[in-house]
C-alpha cells in the first residue's frame, strides 16, 4: 500500500475500474494460444520481475499474467475465486486460519510440479526478504504458512482478517517455483518462472515478450498467441505517435486527457478508438489535523464547502475523472455519499462562511495547497491552483499554491511542515478495507495526525473479522459518516480508466476492471 498509493499515475489511464462487468471465465484454461500476437505501448516502466520485490502497477501487470496465484479476481468480480487453488475457505470463525487445497496437475512454464511447498516457499521467501520496494507489507497478520501434504496450504493468521483472501488474489500472492528463485535474495536477471497463462520470453528497457505457457492449468482461456509490452518510459508525444502510427495496437496508461479528447473527437476516422471503464482510483486533499490553520474544523468544513468538484472535472480533466464525495470509491462494496449528503453538491459561500465564524474566525484565511507537480498525475498542480482559486473567489480565503519535488514532498509531509496536501491511491485489492485501514487505522499513511477510537477500536476490527463482506457495510458507512464530519480528509476525484487501441483489437473491457488485473488472454487482434 504504502508504495501504491505513490505510483505517478493519470486519471485519464490509470486506476481500477468499477465492476461493470459479470463472468467469471471457465474452469479449465485453453493454454493452446489463438489467433495473432498483440503489441502494447505503456508509458510506465515494469520496475521487477520478481513478485518479492514489485509493488507498481506496470510490475503487477507482468505478475498476473506470468504467476498464478491461489485465488484469482474473474473479469469483472470484485470477489476473487479459486485459481490454482480448487478451493478456499477461512476455517475457524475469527479468520485467523486459512486453508486452501490445490489444483491437480499444476505445473510451472519450465514444466516443474507445483506443490504446496512452493505456495509456502513464495510466502516465506516474500516475508524474509521484506524488500523495502516489495509487497510483503500486505501481510502484517501472516504468522505462518503450514503445508499437511503436496496439496494443501494452511495460513495462520496473528489477528483476524478477512481481507486476506483478495490479498493473496493480488499480484502480491504470486506463486513461485521453490526451485528457480532464491529464499534470501532476489531474483537480478530479469527473468521470471511462474504458471500463470504466459512465459516471459525477454525483458529489457525497451520491451518485454511474452508467449503462451503451454503448461498453465487455470480459469482464463488465451485469446492470442503472445503480447509483447513496450515501453515508453514517461514519453506521452512517443507513446501517442506509436498508437496514431500502428507501431502499437494499445496505448495503456501515459495519455492525456487532452490525447483522449482528440481521440474520441475523431469519431474513429483516424483508426483507433477509446475504451473506457470505471475506476477506484481516488485522490483526496489531506489535512494535518495538527496544524494552526487546518487543525480547526470550521476551516476545514469551509473547504469542503466551497470545493466545486464538477469545475474541476470539467476544467482540468476535461471528463477523464468523476467526482468523488466518499472515501471507499463507487463499485466498491460498502460506498456511501457522506460527503455529498453533509456538503452538498454545490459550493456555498454562505456556510463556508457560517463554518468560520462558528470557529470565531474571523478575516481571510491564508492558506497554502501544497502539491508535487507529477506524482499524481501531470495535471495536480493544475488543479491545486484551480481549488485555491476556487476559495480565494470566496473572499474567505487568501490561498496560493506551492508545488514540491517528490521526495521532499514525503520528507515534510512526515516532519508535518503542510496544513493541506493533495495524495492519490490506487486500491491493492476492491475491497472497502483498502480504501479505510491504511487511512484510518493504526500508523496510518497520510501522516496527518489524525485518530478516532471508534475507527481503531471498533471499526476496522470487526470489519476486518467479517469473511461474509456483505455484512460490512453498516459498519463501513459509519466509518464515513465520521470521517465525513470530522474531516481530516476531503475527497475530490475518482478516476475513469482509459485505453486506446487501434480498430482491429478487441477484448480490452474485460481488462479494465477494479480488480487491478490486466488480462492479455482476453487480447486478440483481427
Amino acid at each position: 500500500m504504502n508504495m501504491r498509493n505513490q505510483w505517478p499515475v493519470l486519471p485519464v489511464v490509470a486506476g481500477l475500474a468499477s465492476g461493470l462487468l459479470t463472468g467469471c471465465g471457465t474452469e479449465t484454461g485453453d493454454a493452446g494460444g489463438t489467433g495473432t500476437s498483440v503489441v502494447m505501448g505503456m508509458s510506465d516502466d515494469v520496475l521487477a520481475t520478481d513478485p518479492a520485490s514489485g509493488y507498481d502497477p506496470g510490475s503487477w501487470l507482468l505478475f498476473n499474467n506470468v504467476f498464478q496465484s491461489l485465488l484469482s479476481f474473474p473479469k469483472g468480480a470484485t470477489e476473487p475465486q479459486p485459481e490454482a487453488a480448487e478451493e478456499c475457505a477461512f476455517s475457524d470463525s475469527k479468520a485467523t486460519v486459512y486453508e486452501c487445497t490445490l489444483k491437480d496437475g499444476l505445473k510451472f512454464s519450465n514444466g516443474d510440479e507445483l506443490t504446496s511447498k512452493d505456495v509456502k516457499f513464495s510466502f516465506d521467501r516474500l516475508l524474509k526478504i521484506n524488500d523495502p520496494d516489495g509487497p510483503a507489507v500486505m501481510f502484517p497478520t501472516l504468522s505462518k504458512v503450514e503445508t499437511p501434504d503436496d496439496k494443501t496450504v494452511v495460513f495462520r493468521l496473528n489477528s483476524s482478517d478477512a481481507t486476506f483472501p483478495s490479498k493473496i488474489a493480488s499480484g502480491a500472492g504470486s506463486i513461485v517455483d521453490e526451485d528457480q528463485y532464491d529464499a534470501a535474495g532476489l531474483r537480478k536477471d530479469g527473468q521470471a518462472v511462474g504458471s500463470g497463462p504466459y512465459k516471459l520470453d525477454k525483458f529489457d528497457d525497451d520491451e518485454a515478450v511474452f508467449s503462451v505457457n503451454e503448461n498453465y492449468k487455470g480459469t482464463a482461456e488465451v485469446q492470442n498467441s503472445g503480447v509483447t509490452m513496450k515501453f515508453f518510459h514517461g514519453d506521452q508525444e512517443a507513446l501517442k505517435k506509436a498508437i496514431k502510427e500502428n507501431e502499437v495496437d494499445i496505448a495503456y496508461r501515459g495519455l492525456t486527457a487532452g490525447d483522449i479528447t482528440d481521440v474520441e473527437n475523431s469519431g474513429g476516422d483516424s483508426g483507433i478508438e477509446v475504451v473506457e471503464g470505471g475506476s477506484a482510483e481516488v485522490q483526496h486533499l489531506v489535512f494535518n489535523m495538527d496544524d494552526p490553520v487546518t487543525g480547526k474544523l470550521g476551516v476545514r468544513k469551509a473547504i469542503a464547502y466551497l470545493l466545486d468538484r464538477d469545475a474541476l472535472i470539467r476544467d482540468v480533466y476535461q471528463g477523464t475523472a468523476t467526482p468523488l464525495y466518499s472515501i471507499i470509491p463507487a463499485g466498491i462494496g460498502g460506498h456511501n455519499t457522506a460527503f455529498f449528503d453533509t456538503y452538498g453538491a454545490r459550493p456555498s459561500r454562505s456556510k463556508a462562511a457560517a463554518a468560520l465564524q462558528d470557529e470565531g474566525v474571523n478575516g481571510k484565511v491564508k492558506l497554502t495547497l501544497w502539491s508535487t507537480p507529477s506524482r499524481y498525475g501531470p495535471a495536480t498542480d493544475d488543479e491545486l491552483k484551480a481549488i485555491a482559486k476556487q476559495l480565494n473567489a470566496s473572499g474567505l480565503f487568501d490561498a496560493d499554491v506551492q508545488s514540491v519535488a517528490f521526495d521532499q514532498y514525503e520528507k515534510d509531509i512526515a516532519d508535518g511542515k503542510y496544513g493541506v496536501y493533495v495524495k492519490g491511491w490506487i486500491p491493492d485489492y476492491p475491497d472497502a478495507d483498502n480504501f479505510t485501514a491504511p487511512f484510518f487505522g493504526k500508523g496510518n499513511v497520510l501522516s496527518n495526525n489524525y485518530s478516532n477510537n471508534a475507527i481503531t477500536g471498533t471499526l476496522i476490527p470487526r470489519t476486518a473479522a467479517e469473511s461474509d463482506r456483505a455484512a460490512t457495510e453498516d459498519d463501513f458507512g459509519q466509518l464515513q459518516d465520521i470521517v465525513a464530519k470530522e474531516l481530516p480528509v476531503l475527497p475530490v476525484w475518482q478516476a475513469k480508466q482509459y485505453a486506446v487501441v487501434r480498430d482491429n483489437v478487441y477484448g480490452l473491457e474485460y481488462c479494465l476492471d477494479a480488480s487491478t488485473v490486466f488480462r492479455f488472454w482476453e487480447l486478440s487482434k483481427g
